[in-house]
């Protein structure tokens, strides 16, 4: 049981890096495959990687998602919804003002941050949602629930770059 109980503290301790490879696999590959209403007869390599990974990414998801709320540590993410946006006002009147945002806290970038996480989880769920009801009609609303989305979690993956990159230059600045 304790070899168990360390792989999964491993696991956890590497959740992001490993929600990283396989979503950034995913999205590389998901030009490369076409599903309709089922998984193909004549399915390939590249469509099965994308079934089998992308249930994987989103186990992954809803953990990540579950150890980055659970604990009252939600308020950093979503603070907004419990009525606290004293640091995201601040962080936006900032940006009119060419301020940028600092990291951390309940600001803008953790709102972000929390937006992402309810995307990936979002996507995860679509996903395994067609595979459970695919060669049905209703497979296809799944599919295209997915396709949003992921589409949505692309543009989100982007715009974390870009606050990322930011971050670390902001960081070297100082």
């Amino acid at each position: 049981m304790s070899k168990l109980s360390s792989l999964f503290r491993v696991m956890m301790a590497y959740l992001h890096v490993w929600i990283v490879i396989s979503s950034s696999l995913l999205v590389c590959a998901s030009p490369w495959i076409f599903m309709g209403r089922r998984i193909p007869d004549n399915a390939g390599f590249w469509d099965y990687l994308h079934v089998y990974l992308g249930f994987a990414c989103a186990v992954l998801g809803i953990l990540f998602l579950l150890s980055n709320t659970l604990h009252g540590k939600w308020h950093q993410y979503f603070g907004w919804l419990a009525g606290d946006w004293a640091q995201l006002k601040q962080d936006m009147l900032g940006l009119t003002k060419g301020k940028f945002p600092v990291a951390g806290g309940k600001g803008l970038f953790s709102a972000i941050e929390g937006i992402g996480m309810l995307l990936l989880v979002a996507t995860g769920i679509t996903g395994v949602a067609w595979l459970l009801f695919q060669g049905t009609p209703t497979a296809m609303a799944w599919r295209g629930y997915h396709q949003i989305f992921a589409q949505a979690f692309i543009g989100f993956l982007i715009v974390h770059l870009v606050l990322a990159a930011s971050h670390i230059l902001d960081f070297i600045r100082q």
